[in-house]
């Protein structure tokens, strides 16, 4: 592989700090997904809030993928307007989301939307508010098998919620829903015996669920779990974060085969002291949720610290100051390209070394229509 793929040709039509999407890269990591599940593309229900841009999704569901999860309702959205056949909100809605919610599935009778539900009054004032309009809301049970986060552990209060939903005639239970973000060891046997053993009571749960329940479907995982949970067919696997790919799972995963897509555009825009440059790329242009040394890793800098961000921008310590200009061009791996995207409006397109195009992070607005 070219030491230098990520350099663009012409450079001076793309503005900084931003992101390019390298399409090359994209269209490899949607056929190597594909590729890992043997094609059977019902087993994949990939995340849409790792790219939120439509022109993505059209490439996913031209790999015949037609299953999707989302976190928003403006994710939901776009998967809709582009053709999805199915998509599942795996957020417990509350709030003005649950109308927002029910009016996306009047104006999309074409895709089956679903969300989450892990508690007995989440389900009663959505059912309360489907019979209302006169709707069948499809509903997964979110499950906690041990991130903690969200969701019902197994157990009674998982019966008596299971039972419920029996009298809730606007509620369609379609399955359960596990999510094991938090196990990300990065041998990938270590990770693997600790995603079996966490979603074991589950598995069992789910079994036994299927005697009342036959159609009723188990998702698992994201990006991370991925390569576990595609072993077992009777699982639906969500990952998302491949799609683009970044520097945190890049070095954490490394039996998965993906390229990175997303690139961080930076220019030096001052050399305030000797062994400093300061670059145009603030923590409103990276995602700051991880320490200073765990942000971004630059392609064409060696021998770098940076040292600081601020909004708009960045202070590097760097070896051969004297070689630096201002206007240079770095280019950057994001730690974590999923909050990175949700900072930016838009994406450069890169083709063939070009910039050819330019695609809209759409579904970064909290609301579109509904």
């Amino acid at each position: 592989m070219n030491d230098h793929w990520y350099e663009i040709e012409n450079i001076e039509t793309v503005d900084s700090p931003s992101i390019s999407l390298y399409l090359e890269h994209l269209k490899f990591n949607i056929e190597e997904m594909v590729s890992m599940v043997h094609g059977q593309t019902d087993r994949l229900m990939p995340h849409i809030k790792t790219n939120k841009m439509p022109r993505v999704m059209e490439l996913l569901l031209g790999s015949g993928i037609s299953k999707f999860k989302s976190s928003t309702i403006s994710e939901a959205e776009i998967a809709a307007e582009a053709g999805a056949k199915a998509v599942c909100i795996a957020h417990q809605l509350v709030g003005p989301k649950l109308d927002r919610f029910l009016r996306l599935m009047e104006h999309y009778p074409n895709t089956e939307f679903s969300t989450l539900v892990d508690n007995l009054d989440s389900a009663e004032l959505l059912n309360q508010k489907a019979k209302e309009k006169e709707l069948t809301a499809n509903i997964y049970i979110d499950i906690n098998n041990g991130m903690d986060r969200s969701g019902i552990q197994i157990g009674p209060g998982l019966d008596e919620l299971i039972n419920y939903l029996k009298i809730c005639k606007s509620l369609n239970f379609k399955g359960l829903h596990a999510y094991d973000g938090h196990l990300r060891d990065s041998d990938f046997e270590v990770r693997n015996q600790k995603i079996e053993q966490g979603v074991m009571d589950v598995v069992v749960y789910f079994d036994a669920l299927r005697v009342d329940y036959p159609h009723a479907q188990l998702i698992c995982g994201g990006t991370p779990s991925f390569t576990s949970h595609l072993l077992q067919e009777n699982r639906i696997t969500s990952p998302g974060t491949c799609v683009l790919w970044d520097w945190g799972y890049g070095e954490k995963l490394t039996e998965q085969n993906f390229k990175h897509a997303a690139i961080l555009v930076t220019r030096v825009i001052s050399k305030p002291t000797e062994g400093i440059i300061t670059v145009d790329l603030g923590h409103k242009s990276v995602a700051a949720e991880n320490p200073i040394d765990k942000r971004v890793k630059f392609l064409n800098l060696d021998g770098y610290e940076l040292l600081s961000q601020s909004e708009e921008h960045g202070v590097i310590k760097v070896k051969d100051w004297d070689k630096y200009k201002v206007g240079d061009v770095l280019y950057g791996i994001p730690y974590h390209i999923c909050p990175s995207i949700n900072l930016h409006d838009e994406v450069s397109v890169i083709e063939n070394g070009k910039k050819v195009d330019t695609w809209e992070i759409t579904a970064r607005k909290r609301k579109l229509r509904f």
